[in-house]
């Protein structure tokens, strides 16, 4: 059954007036409607003073004198002064809520009672109180004094069921749109309830400080963070703050609707902005990495980011440390980290350095695969022979793999005694399995030298075994520098031979001379002989000096002379002459 007090928001003049007569005004048929319908007295007409009881995080409950306490908006007092238990305020009863509360508004809002008033009204934005008198296509009827139009998109409401529920009920609204001579009113609900709501987000977002632990909702999720509501106000958790571990996207730890705590870590009060933190009210875990990890103990971790100069690894949450291409491998030289790791593998470890001031850890994979050269002094000793694959050829060499983490570099000149090669492409090829003999071996520099053409038999074999230290031989010069020459004694093999300097010639000529002097002195004459002296001096001026006193021929390249093996290594394969 319809209220008799409510007026038919389909009545029209035409239907209470014959065709026959002309047609009354709108105006006019309201004016006697009201006349005919007295209005009750609304339930806030007469405004009450009720006192504070409690204060809720947006709203008052005061005792209005009745059964039921009266529930009033924190919104409507000022966010620098907010009301205490005891207070008396002011308000007006304007219906109640689901719970059972009375609804109600500060001071004694006035219904405008004629035009003037509703033009001031609208002028001023003012709120005002209406009736909800019916539902009609598009919105809601609304008594404000006249009668009123609410769209429905401004009535505050979701759908059909609540715009009904409204029918009947005293609302707060404000004019957006009048004009006097066509009687067109337009209110609208909902700007109410947003200023109300701007106002309570402007309050809490006045109150927020840095340094606070605020509980939030989880809105919205992106790549680089999350929007989190907290209380009325958006905050920004960056990607980087949810946790002291690293996270790729939010939406692999958080998801929309996700209660979460969280501290304030800056406010801008100009762009309304907020950022937070979740990982802040988590202990640090670089606080206690110094007493953790030590220098030498083996860790197993994820890799998590690949960069040109290593890989990043992530050995518990928050805690990450550095492999350098350097100390990834033995047995090759790592051009990029992605030839050894890739991101999401799990690898074990050595620490081989902890800065817990800088945050930083230093990681070796090579070393967790144990040292190769250790023992290999032993084992890879000069005169062992070896045998192994080419790992790669350069214009000085050939490298050969001698175990797993260990190379040997056989130089160009120590590929082959039969032939001058340019390069070991030449005669080698990446792969190919060679036997070579150990040269030398350097356990600081870690470096092996190795020689094919050692264990090849030469001609040179042949001759150290016929001859030794002592022995006369015959050889054609080749080369002759200061110092030093070169002679080929045979095919293949080849010698050096020292040259005196002229001192040294000249020495031991006056030493040879001495030693002959004195074998031709006999003890038993003092006299020297004088007519064998002057037959001698005659004998010289007419003949020239003998032959055997004549000056030495001049050392040159392609001269054959004799020689003296003054040493002979059969290990190195070397032959030192002397003049003889």
């Amino acid at each position: 059954m319809s209220n008799p007090n409510t007026p038919d928001p389909n009545f029209t003049a035409a239907e209470s007036t014959p065709a026959s007569e002309p047609t009354e005004s709108f105006e006019s048929i309201f004016s006697q409607y009201e006349q005919t319908h007295p209005r009750k007295p609304e339930p806030g007409a007469q405004g009450r003073e009720g006192t504070v009881i409690a204060v809720t995080v947006d709203a008052i409950v005061l005792d209005i004198g009745f059964k039921t306490e009266g529930v009033l908006p924190l919104t409507a007092f000022p966010a620098d002064k907010p009301p205490k238990p005891g207070d008396k305020v002011a308000v007006t009863i304007k219906g109640r809520d689901p719970e059972g509360y009375y609804e109600l508004t500060r001071g004694k809002v006035e219904r405008p009672t004629d035009w003037a008033s509703l033009e001031k009204a609208f002028a001023e934005k003012s709120t005002i109180v209406g009736t909800v008198t019916g539902v009609v296509k598009g919105g809601l009827t609304v008594d404000i004094g006249v009668r009123a139009f609410m769209p429905a998109s401004r009535s505050g409401t979701k759908d059909a069921s609540e715009l009904e529920k409204l029918v009947e009920q005293e609302i707060r609204c404000r004019i957006t749109k009048i004009d006097v001579e066509d009687e067109d009113v337009v209110v609208d609900r909902r700007v109410i309830a947003e200023d109300e709501d701007r106002a309570g987000k402007e309050r809490r977002f006045s109150e927020l400080k840095e340094g606070d632990v605020v509980q939030g909702e989880v809105r919205t999720l992106t790549d680089y963070g999350a929007f989190v509501d907290i209380g009325g106000s958006d905050a920004l958790l960056h990607v980087g703050e949810i946790s002291w571990r690293r996270i790729n996207k939010p939406s692999d730890v958080l998801s929309a609707g996700q209660r979460i705590e969280a501290v304030i870590l800056k406010i801008d009060p100009e762009k309304h902005r907020i950022a937070i933190g979740m990982k802040q009210l988590q202990p640090h875990p670089w606080t206690a990495v110094a007493e953790k990890y030590k220098p030498g103990e083996r860790v197993r971790g994820t890799v998590t980011r690949l960069m040109d100069f290593g890989a990043f690894v992530e050995i518990e949450p928050g805690i990450e440390g550095l492999i350098h291409i350097s100390e990834m491998s033995w047995a090759k030289r790592v051009r990029t980290a992605s030839d050894v790791v890739k991101p999401g593998e799990t690898v074990e470890a050595v620490i081989l350095g902890v800065n817990a001031a800088e945050r930083r850890i230093s990681l070796g994979l090579k070393q967790a695969l144990g040292d190769p050269w250790a023992g290999a002094a032993e084992k890879f000793a000069p005169g062992a022979v070896i045998e192994g694959p080419v790992t790669n050829l350069t214009k000085f060499g050939a490298f050969v793999q001698l175990t797993e983490g260990v190379e040997g570099m056989i130089h160009i000149s120590e590929i082959s005694a039969e032939k001058r090669i340019n390069h070991p492409q030449e005669v080698l090829r990446v792969g190919q399995v060679v036997k070579a003999q150990v040269l030398a071996f350097d356990p600081e520099k870690r470096n092996i030298r190795l020689s094919m053409k050692q264990l090849v038999p030469t001609g040179l074999d042949e001759y150290l075994g016929e001859h030794k230290e002592g022995d006369i031989v015959t050889g054609r010069m080749t080369e002759v520098s200061a110092g030093k020459a070169r002679v080929e004694l045979g095919e293949g093999v080849i010698a050096t031979c020292r040259i005196p300097s002229a001192k040294e010639a000249a020495k031991e000529d006056e030493k040879e001379n001495k030693s002959t002097d004195q074998n031709q002195t006999t003890p038993s004459s003092n006299k020297p002989d004088l007519s064998s002296l002057g037959s001698m001096l005659q004998a010289r001026w007419k003949s020239g000096p003998p032959a055997d006193e004549a000056k030495p021929e001049a050392l040159r390249a392609g001269q054959i002379r004799k020689f003296r093996i003054a040493k002979l290594d059969q290990t190195a394969k070397k032959i030192e002459l002397e003049l003889d």
